[in-house]
């Protein structure tokens, strides 16, 4: 399948130069193509893997390297698709006034921008980290970019389970900066970012339905309806609970973790499972989102804090 991109891009990159923003480009123009928001809660993600298969015992200089290679190849990731979507963010109120649709920054800046921060972010992790964090780091940037972006996004529903792939690679890559394996506990953090990422999303895709209806993003919730949303929402939900338990069983973590993650993963399933009575369907998609953000913060947190030592 070939994707016809160059046609949209003339016209959308023709239509903001009719508009261009004459304010001056500012660094922190360029640090909003990165998406901070999202670097930060998937750095924690990375932080948590890292932390984890270190089992308290942690060297300090290889996690700054792995950090920052982390998050320079997920802002490059951010930053293309920024570049990808011009075309769509210009028609939706939430996106049309960053610095790119706006016409702040021009595009082929940003796509430069974005393979830059690619390369040094790659190469940081390959030549100071280890290859294999380089390799799912590669692996990540490119599902995110091209399979996701640039052609699952504007195709299919099943863009956000897509996505989910790249998205689920920061505790990894942390993970195997460390133990260089793709063992149990690898294999265990994907899953749990996995299966977090739809329900986070689609309660977002939800809340904000007529926006991604007007600029043609073809969203669960758009094309199949909220029902059928909230019934995907909660079969992964309800997967995540016991998945995420297995830290525990294999001995990564301790006690605490286990309870703790119990209670959240069926609160999350409660509040899911109450948005079939829901009145305000917005308000209530609001909580979700909010309510999935605190959860995948405050279970690495714990996971950090309840790691088991490795003697």
């Amino acid at each position: 399948m070939r994707l016809n991109l160059n046609n949209t891009a003339d016209s959308t990159d023709a239509a903001v130069s009719e508009s261009v923003d004459q304010g001056p480009v500012t660094w922190r123009d360029f640090v909003q193509l990165a998406k901070p928001g999202i670097i930060f809660s998937n750095s924690i993600t990375a932080f948590g893997g890292f932390w984890v298969a270190s089992g308290w015992h942690i060297n300090w200089l290889q996690m700054i390297y792995t950090m920052i290679g982390t998050a320079l190849v997920m802002a490059s990731g951010c930053v293309l698709n920024n570049y990808l979507d011009r075309d769509m963010d210009i028609k939706m109120a939430r996106t049309q006034n960053r610095a790119l649709p706006s016409g702040k920054i021009s595009p082929q800046v940003v796509m430069m921008y974005g393979i830059i921060l690619g390369v040094i972010g790659v190469l940081g992790l390959g030549l100071l980290v280890n290859p294999m964090s380089a390799l799912l780091g590669l692996i990540g940037l490119f599902v995110y970019v091209w399979i996701y972006t640039a052609w699952f996004k504007r195709t299919s529903v099943w863009s956000t389970v897509v996505g989910s792939i790249s998205g689920a690679m920061p505790p990894v890559i942390g993970y195997c900066a460390v133990r260089n394996d793709i063992d149990a506990g690898a294999i265990i953090l994907f899953g749990i970012l996995f299966l977090w990422q739809p329900p986070h999303f689609w309660a977002l895709g939800i809340r904000r339905m007529e926006e991604y209806r007007a600029a043609g993003f073809p969203l669960l919730p758009v094309v199949r309806g909220t029902f059928i949303t909230k019934i995907s929402m909660i079969r992964y939900i309800v997967l995540l609970v016991p998945l995420s338990l297995l830290l525990y069983v294999y001995g990564y973590v301790n006690v605490f973790y286990f309870y703790a993650a119990v209670v959240m993963g069926l609160y999350w399933a409660f509040l899911c499972i109450k948005g079939f009575k829901a009145q305000d369907e917005e308000l209530w998609a609001k909580k979700m989102f909010i309510y999935s953000i605190n959860y995948l913060t405050v279970m690495f947190i714990i996971m950090v804090i309840t790691t088991v030592a490795v003697s």
